[in-house]
């Protein structure tokens, strides 16, 4: 009752929605979300090639392509939303010391996943998948936590940092 309440008066005024990956310092951060949405990049991408292959396209091609390009940019504002919040909310001095080309770094993913939106060019993506496990290695050796290389188990496939977290 207090739902459809509040979804009616929302609708006639309208409320501002708030959006944060929360401002409470939890202590709560990790690479793998922009990540796995650089890969949604690069698989989307890879998925709008094929249709674009074909001999002819229908109705139904031209609907999916319009799908296909909307999660792309999704998926590259929330590589933008996660690296962000990453260097905005939990490195700080001692962290900055540690890596002290973070900023320059981050200012680079920025730019490539605006790249990444613009066009469907994979290998653009393949460019911002690398500059996140550039941004993950970094990330983990504040932790002090070692990383290693792996092809993920799913398209498109590409090698990405994990951490090791056994020891």
């Amino acid at each position: 009752m207090m739902h459809s309440l509040m979804s009616t008066i929302d609708k006639i005024i309208g409320f501002k929605t708030a959006q944060a990956h929360c401002d409470i310092p939890c202590k709560i951060y990790d690479p793998a979300t922009a990540q796995l949405a650089a890969l949604s990049c690069v698989r989307l991408m890879d998925l709008i090639k094929e249709i674009e292959d074909k001999d002819s396209l229908s109705v139904a091609d031209y609907t999916q392509i319009a799908r296909l390009v909307s999660e792309k940019e999704s998926a590259g504002t929330e590589v933008k939303d996660a690296i962000r919040i990453i260097w905005g909310d939990y490195f700080k001095t001692p962290q900055f010391e540690q890596v002290p080309h973070i900023h320059d770094l981050t200012h680079s993913i920025m730019l490539q996943a605006s790249k990444c939106k613009q066009n469907i060019d994979r290998t653009e993506g393949e460019k911002l998948v690398e500059l996140i496990n550039i941004f993950a290695d970094a990330f983990w050796l504040t932790k002090n936590i070692p990383t290693y290389r792996a092809i993920c188990p799913y398209p498109p496939a590409l090698d990405i940092v994990y951490p090791d977290l056994k020891n």
